[in-house]
């Protein structure tokens, strides 16, 4: 691990750093708060809809409007999301688009800090469908980004600090939920808007650092421009390895136009969205008997640890590889997830799963041509499951309390013996390889000179 930090400090020069910060706060981070910052004001916010409800219609609110205007919060917010995952194909130079997608994520919280003065819900909705779609926008951006602009050797290393940003918003999210800071019944909509000040600085200072070198080469065609790029970022050098191999790419392209069919496998990195229940921390830890003003300590420990698992990860990538990581991340899942009716009981909370390193693998399994329209793949699938998860699972907890937790188990496993038995290492190869590697996968696990079937989408 200290060869692995050594090694990523010495090629962390120019503004490369700078940049990974910025595009982290303004890219998963605010995914991860998202998840977590709703779960502490939950009461509240059912306190406001209960007021607003009764102070428009002169009527109590029934129990189950409620809870449909609780889900429709949590769910929508997944569907935004899935619109920012589409409109990802749609994108024109990573940097113009990382602005104007911290615009959106501002006006949102322009609209969340008014709401509770205006005494509407359906505000609060609007919101979380426009965090949905800059989330959604965001992510799939911020991993392309990280992607094009790292070097091959650290490529790994790089990519995975996208899920510590990701673990770093939900750490904050619960941080800043506590009663002792803005979790309480008068704070509840700035809270929800803490996210909007990162944007703001990522609009004031993104415009001052350079678009991504593989797109300026491979999109624009413009080899200086390319070059000034990496040097900006990475410190002086001639950097032909790494134009060489965007040369390689280019011309591979070139004799294979990219297919409409995307690799199966790609799907599999979307999986992890069905974990993302931590919105639903506090009523989980209710249920179980933690007293609720002792939930949020708990959330709290959780995401110290999940924030502890991804950077110890992201040091650890490089030296093991992805493939290891990631089943071995889905089958501990499976595992959590079979006890975690005991856990809760015992009032243990867990912040393990695959999702981390999920994000690393889909940024390398495809060339620039087909990276676009497989984020959009792959967030579709992800918030598609989001969304039906955040509805549903208000009345799953209802009806089943904590066996739901099996459905997850078996998705989680199915996860494990998929990538065990099939994925391929990607660890220290060039796109055009991972590429090459990838329409090699047959059902069976063998290249296509064996018996099998290619495996494709």
């Amino acid at each position: 691990l200290e060869d692995s930090m050594q090694a990523l400090l010495k090629q962390l020069v120019g503004k490369a750093l700078f940049l990974i910060i910025v595009l982290g706060f303004g890219g998963t981070f605010q995914n991860g708060y998202h998840n977590t910052g709703l779960s502490s004001p939950s009461p509240f916010i059912l306190s406001f809809i209960n007021n607003s409800w009764s102070t428009r219609y002169e009527e109590a609110l029934p129990p189950h409007m409620g809870t449909m205007i609780w889900s429709l919060i949590v769910s929508l917010y997944g569907i935004g999301a899935l619109f920012g995952s589409l409109s990802i194909n749609l994108v024109s130079g990573m940097k113009m688009a990382v602005v104007c997608n911290a615009c959106i994520s501002i006006a949102a919280a322009g609209i969340m800090l008014t709401s509770k003065a205006a005494g509407s819900y359906e505000m609060i909705i609007v919101a979380r469908i426009l965090y949905g779609f800059s989330a959604g926008l965001g992510q799939g951006i911020h991993q392309i980004y990280l992607a094009e602009i790292s070097p091959k050797n650290i490529r790994g290393t790089v990519c995975q600090s996208a899920a510590t940003f990701l673990s770093l918003g939900k750490l904050l999210g619960q941080f800043f939920g506590l009663s002792e800071i803005l979790g309480r019944e008068d704070l509840w909509n700035v809270l929800l808007c803490i996210p909007a000040l990162f944007s703001v600085v990522e609009v004031l200072v993104l415009p001052l650092l350079p678009d991504s070198p593989r797109y300026l080469f491979i999109e624009k065609g413009d080899e200086k421009a390319c070059k000034k790029a990496l040097q900006t970022l990475w410190g002086d050098g001639e950097y032909r390895e790494e134009i060489d191999e965007m040369l390689n790419e280019q011309a591979a392209l070139k004799r294979a136009p990219p297919k409409s069919a995307l690799h199966f496998q790609s799907l599999i990195c979307g999986l992890p969205s069905l974990f993302q229940i931590t919105i639903f921390s506090y009523d989980v830890f209710l249920k179980s008997g933690i007293p609720s003003d002792k939930i949020r300590y708990f959330t709290l420990g959780q995401g110290l640890f999940e924030m502890f698992t991804s950077i110890f990860c992201g040091l650890l990538i490089e030296r093991t590889g992805r493939r290891v990581l990631l089943w071995g991340g889905y089958g501990v899942m499976s595992a959590s997830m079979i006890m975690v009716t005991v856990m809760l009981y015992l009032q243990v909370g867990l912040g393990l799963g695959p999702g981390t390193f999920g994000m690393t693998l889909n940024s390398e399994l495809f060339v620039q041509s087909d990276r676009l329209a497989a984020f959009v793949i792959t967030g579709s699938q992800r918030y598609l499951l989001f969304s039906t998860v955040g509805f549903a699972f208000p009345f799953l907890i209802k009806a089943l309390e904590f066996y739901c937790f099996l459905l997850f188990a078996c998705v989680g496993m199915v996860g494990c013996l998929y990538t065990f038995f099939v994925l391929p290492e990607t660890k220290d190869k060039t796109l055009v390889e991972i590429s090459n590697e990838f329409k090699a996968i047959t059902i069976s696990g063998k290249s296509p000179e064996k018996k099998g079937v290619e495996t494709k989408l």
